[in-house]
C-alpha cells in the first residue's frame, strides 16, 4: 500500500508534521511519495480602531491557530517565524513535482531543506533562482527544469482533486484520505496491517 503526502511550503501544518510523519516511515522502514500541493493560507487580520464582531472573531481565531502551531513549534524543538504575508511557494513545489520524476532520488534533503529556508530564513520559494540555489545543494544526478516541473505540478494537482484533496498536509493511503497530521497513528497502524498481510 502505497503513502503519498501532499504538502506545500508555506503551510505551517505541512511543515509541523514535517518531523513526525518521517518518524512514522522511519519506525516503518518505508518510504512515501511526497507531492506539491498549492494551498492559500490566511494572514491575520491587522486590528482596526472599530471592528465589528465578525472582524474580531476572525482576528482572534487567526492569531490563535497562530499560537497553537508556535506551541507545537515549540514541542518539537524547531524554529517558526511566521511572515506578514505568506508569498507564494510555486517555483518550489515545480520543483518538487520535477523531483518525482525521478523516483531514485530522495526528496528529504530538499524537502527539509525547502522548509527551512521557508520559515526559518524567511526566503522566496517563488523566486527561481533561490529554487535552483536550494536544488543545487540538496538534490544530485537529476537536473532542475521548472518549464516541466510546472507541468508536473498541475498533473499532480488534477490527480489530487480526483482524490478529493482540498488542504495539507494530505496523507492518501491507497483511496483513504486523511487531512492533518493527528491522523498519523490510524495511518501507521494501517501500514503496519498491510505490511503482515
Amino acid at each position: 500500500m502505497t503513502l503519498a503526502i501532499y504538502i506545500d511550503f508555506k503551510n505551517p501544518a505541512s511543515y509541523l508534521a514535517l518531523k513526525p510523519t518521517c518518524a512514522m516511515l522511519e519506525r516503518l522502514g518505508t518510504g512515501a511519495r511526497w507531492l506539491p500541493f498549492h494551498t492559500s493560507e490566511e494572514t491575520v487580520p491587522r486590528r482596526k480602531a472599530e471592528e465589528t464582531r465578525g472582524e474580531s472573531h476572525r482576528r482572534v481565531r487567526a492569531l490563535s491557530r497562530r499560537g497553537t502551531h508556535l506551541l507545537y513549534a515549540q514541542v518539537q524543538g524547531i524554529e517558526m517565524q511566521f511572515r506578514d504575508d505568506p508569498g507564494r511557494t510555486e517555483a518550489c513545489l515545480a520543483a518538487l513535482a520535477w523531483l518525482n520524476e525521478s523516483p531514485r532520488t530522495d526528496p528529504l534533503p530538499f524537502i527539509a531543506a525547502a522548509f527551512a529556508r521557508y520559515w526559518v530564513r524567511g526566503e522566496d520559494l517563488d523566486d527561481p533562482e533561490n529554487v535552483e540555489a536550494l536544488w543545487a545543494e540538496n538534490v544530485s544526478g537529476h537536473s532542475l527544469d521548472l518549464a516541466r516541473g510546472r507541468a508536473a505540478l498541475e498533473r499532480i494537482r488534477e490527480d489530487a482533486s480526483a482524490h478529493r484533496v482540498f488542504h495539507a498536509p494530505a496523507y492518501l493511503l491507497g483511496e483513504q484520505l486523511f487531512l492533518g497530521r493527528e491522523h498519523l497513528p490510524w495511518i501507521e497502524s494501517m501500514l503496519r496491517e498491510a505490511a503482515q498481510d
